[in-house]
């Protein structure tokens, strides 16, 4: 907030508020969030007292710019193979003994490329679902251990759902492609804290290290993420949009994220009525 401060120094009582709503959009493009603006509270025209209630707006505007997106019905969109372009997600829990990650997605890459990265100052792969089609295998990363599930193949440009489960306390991780579940494997692990999250990229760093070889191309779409492990009906319940709970770390209809790079976020169209 420097900035506003630093340009809010200069105004006259009639230009604070303008000024505000032109800072606030700017604010929403940058954090990822749609432009238009959600904030009602705004006035059309300025409060003839006008330097008194800027406290208030500011505090406000800031509310309003870090609220999360209900992203139903949309997905985001990775036209490019690059070693920029991502989404950054928020967590809203920062430590986990347990976790499930559910998306959607679809592509027509052959190659190895990351689906979900999480990294830790700890460890650049705390918890990765990284796909590589070439070799019909999914590898699921935990505390950077690991485990491969191998005999997986899909359709390419169709819609696939794809979960995995990890049980700090049994060791297991487990993991679901379209609702068919696969064997269970151990790996151990400890808690993972401080989460950074990506879309489209794989993260070989905390926040960044990326490699284009490994860069998503395609849609990503109702991520959600849970700090317990689901079972195999919730999983069912998610893969057929049935009434699921949605994600407590991350939910896809209360989303905060910023993008970087050429990151499209599009109407997920299914079938034209």
């Amino acid at each position: 907030m420097n900035g506003v401060h630093k340009e809010l120094s200069y105004l006259s009582e009639a230009s604070i508020v303008p000024t505000l709503k032109r800072t606030f959009t700017v604010m929403r493009k940058q954090r990822g969030y749609k432009t238009s603006n959600s904030c009602s509270f705004l006035p059309q025209h300025p409060e003839p007292n006008a330097k008194m209630a800027l406290l208030l707006l500011l505090v406000t505007l800031t509310a309003c710019a870090a609220s999360p997106q209900d992203l139903s019905g949309q997905t985001f969109t990775f036209p490019e193979k690059t070693n920029t372009t991502s989404v950054r997600l928020s967590a809203s829990t920062q430590s986990f003994t347990a976790l499930t990650v559910c998306l959607r997605f679809i592509t027509d890459l052959s190659r190895s490329h990351s689906l979900f990265s999480l990294a830790t100052p700890n460890a650049a792969n705390a918890f990765q679902i990284r796909n590589d089609p070439g070799v019909a295998m999914v590898d699921v990363f935990v505390n950077n251990r690991v485990v491969r599930f191998r005999g997986l193949t899909y359709m390419p440009n169709r819609w696939h759902a794809i979960c995995s489960a990890w049980d700090g306390d049994s060791g297991l991780v487990k993991l679901w492609l379209d609702g068919e579940s696969t064997v269970s494997k151990f790996v151990a692990g400890t808690n993972i804290t401080e989460p950074v999250i990506i879309l489209g990229q794989d993260q070989d760093s905390l926040g960044g290290h990326f490699d284009k070889q490994q860069s998503f191309i395609g849609m990503l779409s109702d991520v959600h993420m849970w700090d317990y492990a689901l079972s195999t009906c919730e999983i069912q319940n998610y893969v057929d949009d049935l009434n699921f709970t949605p994600g407590n770390v991350l939910n896809w209809r209360a989303l905060e994220f910023e993008t970087t790079g050429r990151v499209l976020l599009e109407d997920k169209i299914l079938a034209c009525q």
